[in-house]
């Protein structure tokens, strides 16, 4: 994507109608050459963008169910090399990252299979640094040990890429000391459109009838895991969502922008039960 050495991993980026996003989160790991694109049929310049920073675009066509696009993309791609980095188009790596990932992969005596790495939101224009943070994902793993975990095979119309699965790995973990920047929410209509689509994920894998165990190997993330399914048989989990957000995560300390997110996470926790008892009474799944 530069004249910058190549480092010996792969990039992947699943993404649709990303062109505000796409070029700003390729520049910030220009240092990788062998960069995927998977695409869904996008209808702005996302694609002309991603080719022209020299991206590899691949089109995935959605047949409804398992597998995804990011683990369809992980068992389908020719990667180049053993290391996979996975990236929203809304997420950016800040310059120091490729040093730490270099270290990394060009270790041959490496004994971690993958790696976590912090998440930090930015809302309303503002860095969060307590709402939603830390906000752990294993993104920097070798792609033939990792996969992401397959929480349901049922129809949740929520989009046709993994929403809260997290990669599971063959092997031990370690954690990146660099922290990625996630501008998912550049406005308050895409948090709702976005939750919205994920409040069907969420009531429907609440009305599941088991719970399969966690196999991820970061301990917070397991322990916001068994959190989440005490949480779901709690009366008042919208107003809880909030005071949690709020409160727990200490958001009040980020003024405003804390403010709002928590209310909306309260939100997204009403529709995630409202939705749930409706699929439930009628006994459908979500079109």
């Amino acid at each position: 994507m530069n004249k910058k050495p190549s480092l010996p991993v792969s990039l992947l980026v699943p993404c649709k109608n990303e062109e505000a996003n796409i070029e700003q989160c390729l520049r910030s790991v220009d240092w990788i050459e062998d960069a995927y694109v998977v695409d869904s049929q996008s209808s702005d310049r996302t694609v002309e963008i991603a080719e022209g920073l020299g991206a590899q675009v691949i089109q995935f066509e959605y047949q409804g169910g398992w597998p995804k696009k990011k683990n369809w993309a992980l068992e389908n791609l020719p990667f180049e090399h053993e290391w996979v980095l996975i990236l929203d188009a809304d997420e950016r790596l800040p310059p120091e990252a490729e040093d730490e990932v270099r270290k990394i992969v060009e270790n041959p005596d490496e004994p971690n299979a993958g790696y976590w790495i912090n998440r930090r939101y930015f809302f309303m224009g503002k860095p969060l640094r307590h709402a939603y943070f830390p906000n752990w994902n294993l993104r920097l793993f070798k792609h033939k040990l990792g996969r992401y975990e397959k929480i349901t095979q049922s129809e949740t119309a929520s989009g046709d890429h993994e929403i809260h699965e997290h990669v599971e790995v063959s092997g031990t973990t370690g954690k990146l000391k660099t922290i990625m920047d996630h501008h998912a929410f550049p406005t308050i209509e895409s948090f709702v459109e976005k939750h919205n689509r994920y409040s069907n994920w969420e009531a429907v894998v609440e009305n599941l009838s088991r719970d399969e165990p966690s196999h991820l190997q970061h301990k917070g993330v397991r322990g916001k895991r068994l959190l989440r399914r005490i949480f779901r048989r709690l009366p008042f989990r919208p107003a809880l969502r909030f005071l949690y957000v709020y409160l727990w995560q200490k958001g009040f300390l980020d003024g405003w922008p804390g403010y709002v997110f928590a209310r909306l996470h309260g939100q997204y926790e009403f529709l995630s039960v409202v939705k749930a008892r409706e699929y439930s009474r009628l006994g459908k799944k979500p079109r």
